[in-house]
Parts: structure tokens; C-alpha cells; sequence
């Protein structure tokens, strides 16, 4: 397979270990191990560490445990541990089943703007994708009669994403039941890439539930990344008919095998605390929220947001005569500010922020980024 480069993450590995101030990151601040094993009750703590430490550093079940993928499995409606697969993050979760769902030729409906490879991989793969766009004209909000012009008799997949990356927004269960209804009426599946799972916002709407409770049309892919701040695990999955996992399972061998041993034990920990983490999330999110809604306030001349409506991510529109890839460079290099350029995602005059940092860390790199943006300003750089 012939792909293109991928923008956004190659930029990413320019600066992400060298900033002090990463406020572009897509997950909630990083949990530690040890507060992750704090989660247990206390009484329980040493039994689980000492277990951790025995376990053999063998391969481990090649589709995940079944005590891992039963306990993804009770998130969901009527689902089993054969429904789930265990993968090396959403990323490797949605790289198969575009790989095993799509032939050259087919049609794809995608999500645009998206995290690259929901369009690039299907590219690749040399099928046709149209593009259903959200636009900053509506705030960024998904236009199911658009939808309904892009798909055509031979359309075979449509990818949505839900919270959305980069710009928050959410589908509905109304609107979810709606594309379920139409992937129906074409004899198509819908890949729903739920990675900001579980990332309600304090006081803000509900989740809708996972697209697979649906029916055997839908596909559901999630991970341990972003909801529960554990990216270092590399654990996402999917959720499909057993005949789909299988297939995927199959493709699977060809790449990274199995889940480590400990990655999955430590991912089992998680979702059975998973509302311990939630709660912090909420604390880390709100403050960030509170911090960011002073901040445009401050700097409405130069710039301005649509806030997330689930979610950690938005697009962030600035007002300097300037490109986003050169405006997010200065702010890496000068002012250790790490803020993705909009051109990554297809948006030019944007950069995409996220409310997941630490509180400290957020609120630092908002004051350079406003140091950066005024002292442009007083440089010549035009305002819009």
C-alpha cells in the first residue's frame, strides 16, 4: 500500500517531547501507573501490584483476554467477548477494518475535517471518498441532509466520528438512529470511530450511546487514549459481528499480534474504575474550560472558538495574516506552545487546542500564546 504522509502526526513527533507547554494534545493529562493501581481499594492495592509484577512477559491471548474483552463487552447492548477485538490502539482498530471492509473502487462516505487516516487509508486502498464536511458557517455541526446528497447506490461505508476531532462536535441518538436507517437502506456499514467515548463535558449534553447497540450494520472502535488518560497502554478495540472480528482478527497477525500482557491488565484495572477516572476528568476539564472562556474573552479581537460539545478538541480561529503551519511552528519553537496547525486537518487561519492538559500547564500556554500573538501584532503581522 501506497499512503500519503500523515500531517498531523508527523508534526506532532517534531515537537511534542521538546515543548513545555502541549495544549494541542488530543486525551486527557496522562494518568501514572501507580494512580492507576490506586484506583483499587486499598485492602487489595499489594495483591494486584505483586500479580503484576509475576506476570510473565510471554505473548498474551492474541485477541485480548477474556477478561478484557467481557468487560468491553458489558458497555455495549446485548454484546459477548467473541463481539470484541483487543488492538494497539483505535489507530490500529480502524486501519484493519478499513482493510478488511473495503475493496478498490467502493465508495466511502467520510467525516472531513478528520483525524487523517479516515480518509487517507480508504484513498490508499483506491476507493472513492466523499468528503462530508462541518463547517465553521454552522458552528461545526453535522448536516445529516448533506449526508443524504453525498451517499449513492454503491457507497459501502460511511466513517463518522463522535465526540469529533478536531472540532467537538456530536451526533445525536436521533441522528445516529438516522444514518443507522440510511446505511440500511444502501446495504451499507457505518465505522463509528468513538475514541472521546465517555468525555461528556461537566453541564454540557449527554453522550449518545455507541453506535453498535444499533444493530450488526454498525461498527464501533474505542481505546483507552483519550477517555481515560492512558495512551502509553496502546490498547483500543472493536466492536462488531463475530464474523467482522474475525476477519479483522485474521489481518491482525500481519501487524502487531497480540496486546502486551501488562497493557491489558492495566487496561482491565481502568474500566472497572472507569468512573473514578471520569470524575477526574471532570475536575482536570472544567478547570481548563473555565480558564479558556476567560481567555477568548480577553483576546475576542484575535481570536475566537466554537467550545467543545463533548469531547476535548476544538478549533481554534485566529485573526493575524499569517498560515496556520508557520503560526504553529513560531509558537513551538519560540514560545514552547504546542497548538496543531489547522492546514493538518484541511482548515487554514484555525489551530486545533485541547482542554485535557494539566490545569497549570493549560493555563501557561495560553498566556505565551496570547505573549505570541500580541507580539506579532506589535511586528506588523496585519489583524484581519
Amino acid at each position: 500500500m501506497k499512503i500519503e504522509p500523515f500531517k498531523l502526526e508527523r508534526w506532532m513527533t517534531t515537537y511534542e517531547t521538546n515543548v513545555r507547554y502541549d495544549i494541542a494534545e488530543s486525551g486527557i493529562f496522562p494518568m501514572t501507573a501507580g494512580e492507576l493501581v490506586e484506583l483499587l481499594p486499598e485492602s487489595a492495592r499489594a495483591e494486584a501490584l505483586n500479580d503484576l509484577l509475576a506476570t510473565p512477559l510471554g505473548y498474551s491471548e492474541a485477541r485480548g483476554t477474556e477478561a478484557l474483552r467481557a468487560e468491553l463487552a458489558r458497555t455495549y447492548r446485548d454484546l459477548s467477548p467473541d463481539d470484541i477485538l483487543v488492538t494497539t490502539g483505535a489507530i490500529e482498530a480502524n486501519f484493519v477494518l478499513l482493510n478488511t471492509l473495503l475493496e478498490p473502487g467502493d465508495h466511502v462516505v467520510a467525516v472531513d475535517p478528520a483525524y487523517q487516516q479516515l480518509q487517507s487509508v480508504p484513498r490508499a486502498i483506491g476507493c472513492e471518498v466523499a468528503l462530508w464536511r462541518l463547517r465553521p458557517e454552522n458552528g461545526f455541526r453535522y448536516d445529516l441532509d448533506e449526508l443524504e446528497r453525498l451517499v449513492t447506490p454503491r457507497t459501502k461505508l460511511i466513517v463518522i466520528n463522535t465526540p469529533h476531532n478536531p472540532t467537538g462536535a456530536v451526533l445525536t441518538a436521533d441522528e445516529l438512529r438516522r444514518i443507522y436507517e440510511l446505511a440500511e437502506r444502501l446495504d451499507a456499514r457505518i465505522l463509528s470511530d468513538e475514541a472521546y467515548r465517555w468525555l461528556e463535558l461537566p453541564g454540557g449534553e449527554p453522550i449518545a450511546p455507541p453506535l453498535r447497540d444499533l444493530g450488526p450494520r454498525a461498527i464501533s472502535v474505542g481505546t483507552f487514549s483519550k477517555p481515560f488518560g492512558l495512551p502509553g497502554l496502546r490498547i483500543g478495540w472493536i466492536a462488531a459481528t463475530p464474523d467482522i472480528v474475525q476477519t479483522c482478527w485474521g489481518m491482525r497477525d500481519y501487524i502487531s499480534l497480540s496486546p502486551g500482557k501488562l497493557n491489558d491488565a492495566l487496561a482491565l484495572i481502568a474500566l472497572r474504575h472507569r468512573d473514578r477516572i471520569i470524575a477526574r476528568t471532570h475536575e482536570i476539564v472544567s478547570a481548563n474550560l473555565d480558564e479558556a472562556e476567560g481567555w477568548f474573552a480577553r483576546n475576542a479581537d484575535l481570536v475566537s472558538w466554537s467550545p467543545p460539545r463533548a469531547g476535548l478538541l476544538a478549533l481554534m480561529k485566529f485573526n493575524l495574516d499569517t498560515a496556520s503551519l508557520g503560526l504553529a511552528n513560531h509558537l513551538a519553537e519560540d514560545y514552547s506552545v504546542m497548538l496543531a496547525p489547522g492546514s493538518a486537518f484541511g482548515y487554514e487561519g484555525y489551530l486545533r487546542i485541547g482542554i485535557g492538559q494539566s490545569p497549570p500547564v493549560f493555563a501557561e500556554g495560553l498566556r505565551q500564546t496570547e505573549r505570541c500573538l500580541r507580539e506579532l501584532v506589535a511586528s506588523g503581522v496585519a489583524v484581519k
